[in-house]
């Protein structure tokens, strides 16, 4: 049985896949492939691996309790196990509190790789960083975290880690698997795409009419509510509609330079690291998607804007 980690990240439609995957669940398992999300990897499945326990003995039986659920997949005779958890390289506060991209993906994704081994293919989407910085801070923001002051914006733009080291540290946490990078500009509204590129299946269930959109980060109008109901004074945010970009022009070109430094380096190879994968094109032999999804959610960070482009 093939392991595939879907590691996110955050803010890159992650929650869209997950719950195109449910609602194909009985579908994928007659076609040989399992899905754990994070109904499955959060309730207790990996308590004491990702982040590690003072505990004595703590890791080894979390490690234990990994393998079994996977022995038991295994057993039902699935051809593929795709694991979908964004928070397994990092948190959105963990970003916000280091002022960077995923400080801690490597160590993470080796303590969960250590558990799960051996990985066949993990998979990783970015997005550009300015959007990336945005839709994280306004998504905090509905969960008590003070609006930025300039400072705070300043030091996210100081560290020089971009995409490119987060990519880097995952690969060295992931030797044996194959590292397939996408972009979420492309691939957030193709859960299915996504899908076949992890799996390699031939066929993958098709979208509901209209896709799937789910999680979006709240609009302007939305976060002046909740800093409303927070008793925050909201006149903390610019006024007008639409979403929210904390970064000035200039600051916001310089986040998207470092993207398009970043896909030109994916581009070129990434020094043998990690394969990009930029086609989400439709799929010519796909089946018909199960009924529609129950659950109801927030859509998903639209981008209006295309990919940075390349020097």
């Amino acid at each position: 049985m093939d392991v595939i980690l879907h590691l996110g990240a955050h803010r890159t439609g992650s929650t869209t896949f997950q719950c195109y995957m449910r609602g194909a669940d009985a579908r994928l398992a007659g076609q040989g492939i399992g899905f754990w999300g994070p109904r499955r990897t959060r309730d207790g499945l990996l308590h004491d691996l990702i982040v590690p326990s003072a505990r004595r003995g703590a890791a080894q039986r979390a490690t234990g309790r990994l393998r079994l659920a996977r022995t038991t997949s295994e057993r039902r005779g699935l051809q593929a196990l795709v694991i979908s958890d964004e928070n397994v390289i990092g948190t959105m506060r963990a970003c916000l509190r280091r002022r960077r991209l995923y400080p801690e993906a490597g160590p993470r994704g080796a303590r969960l790789a250590a558990g799960l081994r051996p990985v066949r293919r993990a998979v990783l989407s970015i997005r550009s960083p300015e959007y990336w910085w945005a839709s994280a801070l306004a998504h905090l923001l509905g969960r008590g975290v003070p609006v930025p002051e300039a400072r705070l914006i300043d030091e996210i733009l100081a560290p020089e880690r971009s995409w490119r080291q987060v990519v880097a540290e995952v690969a060295r946490a992931l030797p044996e698997a194959e590292l397939i990078v996408v972009p979420a500009e492309r691939f957030a509204p193709r859960p299915d795409a996504l899908l076949r590129i992890a799996t390699q299946a031939q066929a993958v269930p098709m979208l509901p009419p209209g896709g799937i959109r789910a999680n979006r980060s709240p609009d302007l109008p939305a976060l002046r509510a909740l800093l409303t109901e927070l008793g925050e004074h909201p006149a903390q945010l610019p006024p007008g509609e639409g979403r929210w970009m904390p970064f000035t022009p200039a600051q916001a070109a310089q986040l998207r330079e470092r993207y398009a430094d970043d896909l030109f380096w994916l581009r070129a190879g990434a020094n043998g690291l990690a394969r990009l994968e930029e086609d989400p094109e439709p799929l010519t032999d796909r089946l018909t998607w199960p009924p529609v999804l129950k659950e109801r959610g927030r859509d998903d960070d639209s981008q209006e804007g295309r990919l940075a482009q390349t020097r």
